[in-house]
């Protein structure tokens, strides 16, 4: 009880401070990503509406989570609390739209080249269900706020692999580009580590479970990428596509011209 009393304390001060400057350096990290890409003309608009409703959707949690960190820092509980039964409603088509458009990609064999395409049919799905878990735990546990929002903000870590992969370069990084780009999605969570010991002197176990739940995630999809349970899962998924010739766990050719994502409809 001394404990929670004494994290009670700290929250509106320090607490409240980190976790909105850290909620808009991650939304400034996934607009400068996808920025990025769209600059570089690796993106188009010319779409398929399955690509711009899975954007829309992605890029709507980012702007809910900033708003929630605003909502606590300002005080507005009330909409903070309506807002997040939004969010948790928000789940069921991000896990949807995930899932997917993973699956349209591997059946019209157009993975990232540095990627293996097991590897990317796997790690996509999965980050997603570490992510409704920690938001699920989250939400269990929102009268404890040292708990929930320490746990939300793992989950969004998770969330920041995309926009950190389209500013590293990955092609450089084959055949790591995966393991680096959640490797960087450590980053955030670290500093949220180090925050808690600058001003308490401890580490909130709210981050052990939050970090142990990305770091698992990251070991099940090694597991299964490497495993005759995930060749056969590739296999079932691209079965009568164009991504049935592809290897597994291969790598592609890099183009010949600009890699430009999502220019076809999916089989």
């Amino acid at each position: 009880m001394a404990t929670l009393a004494a994290d009670t304390l700290i929250r509106p001060a320090a607490d409240d401070r980190f976790f909105l400057r850290a909620a808009i350096l991650m939304a400034l990290t996934v607009a400068a990503g996808f920025s990025l890409q769209l600059a570089a003309g690796r993106s188009t608009f010319h779409s398929p509406l399955l690509v711009h409703a899975h954007a829309v959707t992605f890029m709507g949690w980012v702007t809910l989570y900033l708003l929630q960190n605003v909502f606590v820092a300002t005080d507005r509980m009330a909409l903070h609390r309506r807002l997040g039964w939004i969010g948790a409603a928000w789940l069921v088509p991000m896990i949807v739209l995930g899932c997917w458009v993973t699956v349209a990609m591997v059946r019209r064999g157009q993975v990232p080249f540095f990627f293996r395409p097991l590897q990317f049919l796997i790690f996509d799905p999965m980050t997603l269900f570490a992510f409704v878990g920690l938001t699920i735990a989250a939400v269990r546990l929102r009268r404890d706020p040292m708990w929930h929002r320490r746990l939300h903000y793992c989950r969004m870590s998770l969330l920041l692999g995309p926009a950190f992969g389209r500013l590293l370069p990955l092609p450089l990084l084959q055949p790591w580009a995966w393991e680096t780009v959640f490797a960087a999605t450590l980053i955030f969570p670290a500093a949220g580590i180090v925050a808690d010991l600058r001003r308490t002197g401890h580490v909130h176990p709210a981050w052990r479970w939050g970090v142990g739940t990305m770091l698992a995630a990251f070991v099940v999809t090694e597991a299964i990428t490497f495993s005759p349970a995930g060749t056969a899962i590739y296999g079932a998924v691209s079965a009568g596509s164009k991504g049935a010739s592809v290897p597994a766990l291969g790598f592609g050719t890099p183009p010949t011209g600009p890699l430009i994502t999502g220019r076809t409809a999916a089989r």
